[in-house]
């Protein structure tokens, strides 16, 4: 048999067959190989596709043959993801809130090429999350991956930070003010991605929402930090919901029952002090805010506020500021 110009495509053609269209379910017959070779231009014989998948086999591929039963022939077997992996990452993508539905459709499709056509229909998949809003900002991707670049290699970056008015229009903070920073690491809360960074016109340690900022540029200045010098996990551990407030080192005093809600928010290395038969105390920094006085509130009492005096004032005054709205 004559041999064509695609004739070196050979071992590249087999082996996208295979990734494309074979898998444990559905291996390919050595005459179907061989028919849509020929639809490509290129020759083969029966005899020469077992070499071609030695051949393949030794490039890392893992070839199989299934020589018994009804469905007999050829398939790729382990692959880089298996296909249950593959449905995590693919319920991981579609629950993301900071991915817009668009750039979330293209990462699935991208992730449906790793399986075989077959197994792809199994990850078109709907994921439904309770009170999911997508991202309006498409630019989110892009822009965690230069603030990992930052962050890696040290470097202050600017940008501009706006909020969205109620026609759904970006409005820009402080006039279109830009920011000058130094990242220290991205958190992941509340579904949101935030930036915590050293912002060099106040010396103060704060923290941003990734998908309101814009023009990010890596300004080429380098900046030292060293590992003590700031702790990423404490610090996104004190803020509920990522809320600005003064800091306090407070005292909660729970009921048992209620040690899996205070491990599950705080870690299993606190310190836990036994308090009378059906309580124990726990002392340690929070962020005084709305959201750690609404996290407190809606435990129904099974978590109570006791120092300092100051929180425990504070708290009081959200209270009785709710009350009076339902007189």
């Amino acid at each position: 048999m004559a041999k064509g110009p695609r004739q070196k495509l050979k071992l590249l053609l087999l082996a996208q067959l295979l990734l494309e269209q074979s898998d444990e379910e559905h291996p390919l017959s050595t005459g179907t190989l061989i028919a849509n070779l020929e639809r490509q231009g290129v020759c083969a014989e029966r005899k020469s596709i077992y070499s071609d998948m030695e051949y393949l086999t030794l490039a890392g591929l893992d070839v199989q043959l299934r020589r018994d039963g009804p469905h007999r022939g050829w398939f790729i077997g382990a692959r880089s993801f298996q296909l249950p992996e593959l449905k995590l990452l693919v319920d991981a993508v579609q629950s993301s809130r900071f991915l817009t539905q668009r750039k979330s459709g293209e990462l699935i499709r991208k992730l449906e090429r790793l399986a075989s056509t077959h197994q792809a229909q199994e990850l078109q998949r709907q994921v439904y999350v309770s009170g999911r809003v997508k991202t309006m900002n498409e630019s989110i991707y892009y822009h965690v991956d230069q603030l990992h670049t930052s962050i890696h290699s040290r470097q202050s970056i600017t940008f501009r930070y706006f909020d969205y008015d109620f026609r759904r229009r970006k409005v820009y903070r402080h006039n279109g003010k830009t920011y000058r920073v130094r990242p220290y690491g991205l958190i992941w809360n509340s579904e949101n991605y935030y930036l915590v960074a050293l912002d060099e016109d106040s010396g103060q340690i704060r923290h941003y929402r990734v998908d309101k900022m814009s023009a990010i540029t890596l300004t080429g200045e380098t900046f030292p930090l060293r590992k003590e010098d700031f702790d990423l996990a404490s610090y996104g551990q004190k803020h509920f919901g990522m809320y600005h407030g003064s800091e306090l080192t407070v005292t909660l005093r729970a009921e048992n029952r209620m040690s899996g809600v205070i491990f599950d928010r705080f870690g299993m290395d606190i310190i836990a002090v036994p308090d009378g038969p059906d309580h124990f105390t726990i002392k340690l920094p929070l962020v005084m805010s709305p959201q750690f006085f609404g996290w407190l509130f809606g435990l129904e009492g099974g978590v109570q506020l006791i120092a300092p005096p100051e929180a425990v004032q504070a708290y009081q005054a959200r209270l009785a500021a709710a009350a009076a709205q339902y007189p």
